[in-house]
C-alpha cells in the first residue's frame, strides 16, 4: 500500500508548538522539524516526487513536492505563533485530493494525510465536520487516511483527538478514517518513528 499514494504532512505551527518538552529540551517545532525530514526521506524511496507539507496556525501555507532537501527551508520560513485553525487547512487539503482524484491526479492507492498538532483546535465541531464530509465522499474505506500525531501533553487535546478516533462513524462518518496517536501511545518512540509507524500502518 505504501507505494503509489500521495502523501501530505499537515504541520501545527500555532504558538504553543515553541515550547519545550522537557527542561532545556527542544521545542515541540524542532521536534516536528526532525520528523518531517524523516518522513520526507522516507517516502522519497517510493514517491520520487516529494510531498505535500501544509504549516497552518491561524493562516495556512502549501508546499509542493517537498524533498527531504526542501525541508530545512520550510522550518526557516516559519516560526510558531498565531492560534489553531486546523479546520481550513484540512478541508483544502481533502478537497485538493477530490479535485485531483476527479481529474484523474490521484495515486491508485489514494493518499495518507498526517496531522502533527500540538492542542486543540480552535473550532472542534468545524473539523469534525470536514473529516465527516471528506469521508462521505469516498469511495473506498482505505483510500483516504487521516492520522493525527499529538505532540505534547495537553490534555484537552489528547481527549478531542480521541473523539476523532473513535467516534466520527457514530456522528455520521460513512468510513472511520482517522486514526489518533498521543505522546501516551508514543512511548519511548521518538516522532519520527511515530510518522514512519503511521505511513506503513
Amino acid at each position: 500500500m505504501l507505494e503509489n499514494r500521495d502523501y501530505t504532512l499537515i504541520i501545527d505551527k500555532s504558538g504553543s508548538m515553541a515550547t519545550p518538552d522537557q527542561k532545556g529540551g527542544r521545542n515541540r517545532w524542532q521536534t516536528a522539524q526532525e520528523s518531517t525530514l524523516a518522513l520526507a526521506s522516507k517516502c522519497e524511496q517510493f514517491d520520487p516526487d516529494g510531498i505535500t507539507v501544509y504549516v497552518f496556525s491561524g493562516r495556512f501555507k502549501r508546499y509542493e513536492n517537498v524533498t527531504s532537501s526542501k525541508v530545512l527551508q520550510i522550518f526557516r520560513e516559519n516560526d510558531p505563533s498565531g492560534t489553531t485553525d486546523l479546520a481550513s487547512v484540512l478541508k483544502h487539503a481533502t478537497d485538493n485530493y477530490f479535485e485531483r482524484k476527479g481529474s484523474g491526479q490521484s495515486k491508485a492507492n489514494g493518499e495518507t494525510i498526517l496531522v502533527v498538532t500540538d492542542g486543540e483546535p480552535d473550532d472542534r465541531k468545524a473539523v469534525m465536520k470536514v473529516i465527516i464530509e471528506a469521508s462521505r465522499r469516498m469511495e473506498r474505506d482505505e483510500e483516504l487516511a487521516i492520522s493525527f500525531i499529538q505532540v505534547g501533553t495537553d490534555a484537552q487535546a489528547t481527549r478531542f483527538l480521541k473523539v476523532l478516533d473513535d467516534e466520527l462513524e457514530g456522528a455520521g462518518a460513512k468510513f472511520d478514517i482517522c486514526d489518533t496517536i498521543t505522546m501516551e501511545d508514543m512511548e519511548d518512540l521518538s516522532l519520527s518513528e511515530v510518522l514512519l509507524n503511521a505511513i506503513n500502518d
